[in-house]
């Protein structure tokens, strides 16, 4: 009798564990690319400032140094949610 029939809970939760690794994909995407772009960004002026003032160069790289520390470190934590939305949705059963 189909009135009796057990449903089965495979298509929504496979549909919830696609879309989780589609997000994680997308988001270290655009968090690399953004990510590069920001740091091409910072060393151009850089290396801007440095050429019109070279006895600033040292306080320069400096803070070029520690700005892309920063830059870097936003997209590894984007990295780092991405591994876990991947490694929880994608071997779940």
């Amino acid at each position: 009798m189909p009135a009796f029939a057990k449903a089965t809970a495979g298509p929504p939760k496979l549909a919830g564990i696609r879309w989780a690794i589609i997000t994680a994909g997308f988001a270290l995407a655009i968090a690399a690319a953004f990510g590069a772009l920001g740091q091409s960004r910072a060393i151009a002026a850089a290396v801007e400032g440095i050429a019109r003032n070279p006895s600033a160069a040292g306080e320069i790289r400096g803070n070029l140094i520690l700005g892309l520390v920063l830059i870097e470190s936003l997209v590894i934590y984007v990295l780092l949610i991405s591994l876990i939305l991947f490694f929880v949705y994608g071997y779940t059963k």
